[in-house]
Parts: structure tokens; C-alpha cells; sequence
């Protein structure tokens, strides 16, 4: 989640960004992005400062739609069956591709085109500070000498946070407990105040906690290490198991949407990310820009929802 300072930074953005209905945003002049989440969540938030980059770039007016509900299904199911003319685009995270393995929703990646990853994030494993733990072997080691002890928590089920505890779980045949949350920030509430032992968390949520000592990162499911957790291996290093997953946030757009439109698009969001004020709030918050676009975002999409779909089958993980 991303936290408020970044919701300060884009409250004069919100007037001219509000949620309108779906024929305005159909305007020849306008662009609407879909986002399948509430208001001031971090999808959102970050929809909102590249749609008001945008229009500093010259370019057309952008409206954020938002569209909650059904595990994120609601918003993907109304931009999949909008018109290709590159007037519709949606934002997509871990939660698209998911819902796609676990059959959660009545879409595939056949219902889109890929435009661009717009950033990433990490997804640490923390404990408390005062916890016993230094590293995740140790953990591991505890929970495989006191079967029950420890109880993991994410937030929520059938999410990409309760994938990589499960591959946790998975490869180290550990008896562990799981309880989902309604969000990484009650999930983290729950472990300052001893209800669960450790938590898989987004990097944004998290970063405050870490950097003030409050909370330890045993480690991460990204690809390799990022300076900000210089200190703390990936689940790769470890040996445990090979695996990668970060939190990502794209853009998609319906199938069909003509080439040199999508292409078109891309250049845009890409540019509107490079500025440096947007840069510099993603740095705040813990997030990095990917700008992949194209033939290899939809390469990341497919292989990654091919992963979940195999692990959710093998964890026995339904659509909550």
C-alpha cells in the first residue's frame, strides 16, 4: 500500500482525475484508465500522478475510473469488453494474473493486449525486531521443530503474498498456520501486536517499519537484491527454493486495440514515468520503474500466471 505521503502528493490531481462515468471517459480527448481498486489505495494513487503527467506532457485528458469489487474482477470484466480504440486502458497488478490462475473472473489474457509494466516493488518475509529469527533458515528450522507454532499472515487469500508463503511452506514441508487479512497494513497490525509471527508484505507498506527497526526483513522473492535491502538475500540466494515475484503495476488495454495505438500509448506512459518528479515519488514509497512494454510485458504476464496457476494448484489455494 502506498502510504500518505504519496496521497499527499497527488490530492490537486485527484479534482481533475475524478471517477466519471463510462461515456464521458469515451471522449476523443479523453483517456480512461480502469482501475479495479478503491480510491487512495497504491494502484490508484499511482494511476493518478501519471494521468496528471500526462496532461503536463500535452497530452490527453486522463480519468481514472475506479471499479472495485469481486477481487478485482468488476473493473477487468468492464475493460475487457470495452472498445479497442485506445480510448479504454486498465491497470493491472499481481491480483490480474492470479484471478486468472485460480479461474477467479471471466477473462484471460486472450481478452487483452499488454502495454507497459509501469513499476515494481519487493515482497519482504518480516518479523518482528524483538523476534528470534535473523534469518529465514531459522525460522524454518523453528517451525520444522515445533510443528503449529507459527503463524503466517498476508493480506488476504489467493493473493500474490499468500503464493509466496505457500512456496515457503511448499518447499520446506513446514506445519505452519496461515490467516488472511484485508490488506498488508491490518496484517502488519497483527504481528506488531504479537497475533501472528511473521507477515509477507508489500515493500511500500513495510519500508517505515523496516528503516525505523521496528520490523526485520528476513528476505525477499525478487529476482536479486535492491540497495534499499542491501542486507537481505533473496529466496534464490538462500537455496530454499527457486523463485521470483515482486508486486508489479501495469497497463493493459482490450484486445484488438490496434498496434501503432498501443505502441502510441506506451511511448506516452513511458515518458510520463521518466519525469523526475514522478521518479522521485516512487522513490519515496519504495517503488521502482520497469517501463518494459510490449511483446515482453505480455511474456512477463503469461509466465508469471502460469506459475501461480501451478503453485495454487499444488497449495490447494480456491478463489476466496
Amino acid at each position: 500500500m502506498v502510504g500518505m505521503k504519496l496521497m499527499a502528493a497527488v490530492c490537486a490531481a485527484v479534482a481533475v482525475l475524478a471517477p466519471v462515468d463510462g461515456a464521458q471517459a469515451q471522449s476523443s480527448k479523453t483517456l480512461r484508465i480502469i482501475v479495479p481498486y478503491t480510491p487512495g489505495s497504491g494502484p490508484d494513487i499511482i494511476s493518478r500522478l501519471l494521468g496528471e503527467q500526462i496532461g503536463k506532457d500535452g497530452g490527453p485528458t486522463v480519468v481514472v475510473e475506479n471499479r472495485p469489487g469481486g477481487g478485482m474482477t468488476i473493473g477487468t470484466e468492464v475493460a475487457a469488453r470495452a472498445e479497442p480504440d485506445g480510448s479504454t486502458l486498465l491497470l493491472v497488478a499481481n491480483a490480474f494474473t492470479v484471478n486468472m490462475a485460480v479461474k477467479r473472473g471471466n477473462f484471460t489474457l486472450a481478452n487483452f493486449e499488454p502495454v507497459c509494466n509501469l513499476a515494481s516493488t519487493p515482497m519482504p518475509l518480516v518479523v518482528q525486531a524483538s523476534a528470534p529469527w535473523k534469518t529465514v533458515q531459522e525460522l524454518v528450522a523453528d517451525a520444522k521443530a515445533n510443528p503449529g507454532k507459527i503463524t503466517f499472515a498476508s493480506g488476504g487469500p489467493a493473493t500474490s503474498l499468500h503464493i509466496a508463503i505457500e512456496v515457503l511452506r511448499l518447499a520446506t514441508k513446514i506445519d505452519t498456520n496461515y490467516v488472511p487479512y484485508g490488506g498488508s497494513g491490518p496484517a502488519i497490525n497483527a504481528l506488531m501486536g504479537g497475533h501472528v509471527q511473521a507477515v509477507w508484505a508489500d515493500y511500500p507498506t513495510v519500508v517505515s517499519q523496516i528503516k525505523a527497526g521496528t520490523l526485520r526483513a528476513l528476505v525477499t522473492s525478487s529476482p536479486k537484491r535492491i540497495p534499499e535491502l542491501a542486507d537481505v538475500p533473496t529466496l534464490n540466494e538462500t537455496g530454499i527454493v527457486k523463485y521470483e515475484a515482486e508486486i508489479f503495476y501495469g497497463i493493459v488495454a482490450p484486445a484488438k486495440t490496434p498496434p501503432d495505438v498501443l505502441k502510441s500509448v506506451g511511448a506516452m506512459l513511458t515518458k510520463a514515468a521518466a519525469a523526475p518528479e514522478i521518479k522521485a515519488k516512487y522513490a519515496q514509497q519504495g517503488l521502482f520503474p520497469d517501463n518494459t512494454c510490449g511483446d515482453k510485458f505480455g511474456a512477463f504476464l503469461k509466465n508469471i500466471t502460469a506459475d501461480y496457476e501451478r503453485i495454487t494448484t499444488e497449495a490447494g489455494i480456491k478463489p476466496n
